[in-house]
């Protein structure tokens, strides 16, 4: 099957980790969408072409993936992932060639799973998220969207995030905007929070 090209949108830090996913995975880049300073410079080799307003124009040629990191909050990545549907492009879900994904495993649009990444059966993840290298996402685990971290998810036995009064056999639950490098979800789920929406 022949896989569109990559436009990444973000050209920083994070941008440079998701080439090397990108790379490992097989998948060719087209170029690169940043702030209008640095069109024309490179990234790891790979050219700024555009900004965020070049979405359009690539929408039906090439595949994106937003580069850019989870900076204080999702709310910059929520924005580039709405312009790209809104333009009718299609986001692409990056797997490094290290990582581990079971074929039972949901992984939705957008994200980005790590080198040396475990993502086991009946575990699902939401649409534009980072799951960060040697991650293991446990079965029965449920993340958000938008998500970002290094997580240890264990459908039954200790938890990060967890279904208040939740042990055994009960889903594991990362809400959506969560950000696990910053804070304890477990002390901040709420079950009224939309963990798809």
């Amino acid at each position: 099957m022949n896989q569109r090209e990559l436009i990444l949108v973000g050209g920083g830090g994070h941008c440079k980790s998701v080439i090397e996913v990108a790379e490992s995975a097989g998948r060719r880049i087209a170029g690169i969408l940043d702030v209008s300073a640095n069109v024309g410079k490179k990234v790891l080799g790979y050219d700024i072409i555009g900004t965020d307003d070049s979405i359009a124009e690539w929408a039906g040629k090439a595949e994106f993936v937003v580069t850019v990191g989870h900076i204080k909050d999702a709310s910059v990545r929520i924005r580039l992932h709405e312009k790209i549907e809104a333009a009718g492009g299609h986001l692409a879900v990056l797997i490094a060639s290290t990582a581990h994904v079971s074929k039972h495993a949901l992984i939705g649009e957008g994200s980005v799973i790590m080198h040396h990444a475990l993502v086991n059966a009946d575990a699902s993840i939401g649409k534009g998220c980072i799951i960060n290298t040697f991650s293991n996402i446990e079965h029965d685990a449920v993340i958000g969207n938008y998500c970002h971290g290094k997580w240890k998810l264990y459908g039954g036995r200790r938890y990060l995030f967890r279904q208040p009064g939740g042990h055994g056999k009960r889903r594991v639950y990362c809400g959506r905007l969560c950000d696990c490098g910053r804070f304890d979800g477990a002390e901040k789920y709420s079950p009224e929070r939309d963990l798809f929406g």
